[in-house]
């Protein structure tokens, strides 16, 4: 019986990062739609590296600084790699504690090395995915896969410990079920971070502070890739109950993946009616922002709540993601170009303090974990973002931006025949 449950587990865990990893398509199909026709090439580019980074530098470092052997004060894990990692040395199946340590706490699931190892790494991409869509347009390429290599090796493992490896943050009650902090306000806060030097697009401000629209090249190409987040996100939220093989964490799964969807369509609707209310049109662009703030909103504790709940908290999501847009574009001068810092990060922030409600997690260490989270994930950043950027310069040139990234990074334009 033991072994049918270790099979059954490890299947779902590979299944379910299969999910996620098909993510990486959803969001580099929502930023090629959102992006200027002459840098979609670019961010086609800067996807398809972003993920092959991740997966490598987790497997180098990544994944061990997470779950390590030990740490110190439980705030910084030891080093050490994965990069021997095979059948030969599969010793024994996994056994997570209800704490997110391996080998710690009450018995959670059983899986193998690989299947954990699978399941995590698109995580880690999923949150360097959140970086390229909101430098899209005018950040270079090879300086970008210089911090993914920081961010994905080092910065989010370490903030990903302090949850899911039994760091201070576990350990101390914070809650965060499938990462509307570790992952999302991680990628967010890095994000801002290298926005905040990179500075807006050419164009993005006129002399008198204005925002300028910059259209984007492809709605329906964006809103296929909204589609694509949904559905992944199933394996995203789902996957993070670890196992199916017994009835309640079947049932937990089921109320997982019901919540996960309607928390997505009440982001719809309620970015719909805000921009209707606001504006007398509905924008298709806050539609896919909303659903997608909608997911972040509830990833945090996608399990508790009622289906109802779900739908409510996806709608603050969605009226969230709606005012921060505007907010961060025409108040800060925060040039964003798909909202991901609104989409992942304010309302990530949302989602993680919403946890409470249906949860007996307390505040104070919900609030302890967002500063945790999104300060070190900022500060780390930013110092890493300066470094790369002494040492070449990671904005685009203006005639660069001009001429578009496609051209001057690439060498592959995606539209050609629009010149």
């Amino acid at each position: 019986m033991e072994e049918i449950k270790f099979a059954l587990d490890t299947f779902y865990a590979v299944m379910a990062g299969a999910l996620v990893m098909w993510m990486a398509a959803g969001f580099t199909m929502l930023e090629a739609g959102l992006v200027q026709k002459k840098d979609v090439s670019e961010i086609v580019t800067k996807n398809l590296g972003l993920y092959s980074i991740a997966c490598i530098m987790y497997l180098v470092c990544g994944f061990m600084l997470m779950y390590p052997g030990g740490a110190f004060m439980n705030f910084l894990p030891q080093i050490g790699s994965s990069w021997s990692l095979s059948l030969a040395t599969e010793a024994s199946p996994i056994l997570y504690g209800s704490d997110g340590s391996i080998e710690g706490g009450d018995f959670v699931g059983y899986y193998s090395h690989q299947a954990d190892f699978f399941f995590q790494v698109v995580f880690v991409a999923t949150a360097m995915s959140i970086v390229s869509g909101a430098v899209a347009g005018r950040m270079k390429l090879l300086p970008f896969f210089m911090f993914a290599i920081i961010l994905t090796g080092f910065i989010y493992p370490i903030q990903g410990y302090w949850n899911w490896g039994g760091g201070f943050l576990s350990s101390n009650g914070y809650s965060d079920y499938a990462g509307s902090g570790t992952v999302h306000l991680c990628g967010a806060a890095a994000a801002l971070a290298v926005v905040m030097v990179l500075g807006p697009r050419k164009g993005k401000y006129s002399y008198d502070g204005s925002s300028m629209p910059m259209p984007g090249s492809n709605i329906p190409m964006a809103a296929l890739g909204a589609w694509i987040l949904w559905l992944g996100w199933f394996g995203f939220n789902g996957g993070s109950e670890l196992k199916v093989s017994e009835v309640d964490s079947a049932t937990a799964v089921s109320q997982v993946f019901l919540n996960t969807n309607m928390a997505a369509a009440g982001g719809v609707v309620a970015a719909l009616m805000m921009s209707l209310f606001k504006t007398g049109k509905m924008d298709v662009t806050m539609a896919i922002n909303g659903a997608i703030a909608g997911l972040v909103a509830i990833t945090a504790g996608p399990s508790a709540p009622s289906g109802g709940a779900a739908v409510l908290i996806g709608a603050v999501g969605g009226v969230i993601v709606y005012f921060s847009i505007l907010f961060l574009d025409k108040t800060l001068k925060i040039d964003d170009p798909v909202g991901a810092i609104s989409a992942h990060g304010i309302v990530g922030i949302f989602g993680v303090m919403v946890v409470p409600l249906t949860s007996d997690a307390s505040f104070g260490m919900q609030f302890v974990g967002v500063v945790a989270i999104g300060g070190f994930t900022y500060v780390a950043s930013l110092i890493t973002i300066f470094v790369i950027n002494m040492v070449m310069p990671i904005r685009a040139t203006d005639e660069e931006q001009d001429m578009g990234l496609d051209a001057s990074e690439i060498g592959v334009e995606s539209y050609p025949e629009f010149k």
